[in-house]
């Protein structure tokens, strides 16, 4: 028997239950992993609210980020061993395969084993947020040398990542944040400037900071009456790449703007990358190759124990975070991960 995070209704953190289950067994193509960090991520509390793509089935688990080791694999798994230390990359739905909990199973597909130099922590942390900024940045808008790259809620885990990923490609990164008190924080993540939007006017800085050219690319997880001004603030060809809503509010559009300053304006959600085996491959190497050359490097901002999941919810959703929140498990002679 082993602990799983549950819920059986849609709600706030406090619907978040530990429960003891049968440990699974793993399938044709699956593997048991033992946990030892979770990372936590918006779509889970998204989830848990009945806000996200797909709704729970109840009593439902969640999570798509765990770090362990391989307990157990199914038939036709190959290149994984017991005791292999892992971490997950969100590639699959939530319904399929909950991760958040003492011993999970997930696909061989979605399992890579983690540079040596990580702990468990941040391994946990470094899927969704680098295959995020890669796939938007690197595999959809193909972020170069020279580009000035956009970057609403920089704060945020991806946020963070996104830095680190257009300063890979020898791109210059400028962080936007609602207030100037995140704003030395992500001068010391590496952001080449920092626009507080309720503070300044967006678009007379972008153009100021461009010498009026404008952002070649602009990642944007906010979209609402925000857009606006990305918009405004996009150089001629730009390419806007929307991968969240955390502002559900109509956003108003410029068509003229999207039309003579010839703009591509493109959702993505990291499944397109996740689920092409080609796509996730490449991926996976770009991350992997960042890590082992110091160009990629996860923050984390607060660890939680499992113990402690709906603190852990209740933190993100106050969004004070800068980096990541992960969930530690503890090990089963009771040490901490």
């Amino acid at each position: 028997m082993s602990r799983a995070v549950r819920f059986h209704e849609t709600g706030g953190p406090e619907v978040l239950r530990l429960e003891e289950i049968p440990d699974p067994a793993p399938g044709p193509g699956e593997v048991l992993i033992r946990t030892r960090a979770l990372g936590l991520n918006r779509a889970e509390s998204m989830f848990r609210l009945g806000e996200y793509g797909i709704a729970p089935v109840f009593p439902s688990g969640l999570g798509y980020e765990a770090a362990g080791v391989i307990e157990a694999v199914g038939t036709g798994v190959t290149g994984f061993h017991l005791g292999d230390a892992v971490s997950v990359v969100p590639s699959f739905a939530m319904t399929d395969y909950p991760v958040h909990g003492e011993a999970v199973l997930a696909p061989a597909h979605a399992v890579v084993a983690h540079p040596e130099h990580l702990s468990f922590e941040e391994a946990a942390s470094v899927w969704m947020q680098f295959v995020t900024a890669y796939g938007g940045l690197v595999d959809l808008a193909g972020v170069r040398a020279g580009d000035t790259v956009l970057i609403p809620a920089a704060s945020s885990s991806v946020g963070l990542a996104a830095i680190q990923v257009a300063h890979k490609a020898r791109a210059r990164a400028i962080a936007l944040t609602r207030t100037s008190g995140k704003r030395q924080q992500l001068l010391d993540a590496g952001a080449d400037a920092v626009i507080a939007t309720a503070e300044e006017d967006v678009v007379a800085r972008v153009h100021e900071l461009t010498g009026g050219e404008g952002a070649r690319v602009i990642f944007d997880p906010v979209g609402g009456p925000a857009l606006a001004d990305l918009v405004a603030a996009a150089a001629h060809d730009a390419v806007i790449v929307v991968y969240g809503l955390l502002d559900r509010t109509p956003a108003p559009l410029d068509v003229g703007a999207v039309l003579f300053k010839h703009l591509t304006i493109r959702g993505f959600e990291l499944f397109e990358i996740t689920t092409d085996d080609q796509r996730r491959a490449a991926a996976v190497e770009f991350v992997r190759d960042g890590l082992a050359k110091g160009e990629l490097t996860p923050v984390i901002d607060r660890t939680f124990p499992l113990d402690a999941i709906a603190d852990a919810h209740r933190y993100l959703e106050a969004g004070g975070q800068v980096g990541k929140i992960v969930v530690t498990v503890a090990h089963t002679d009771g040490a901490s991960s």
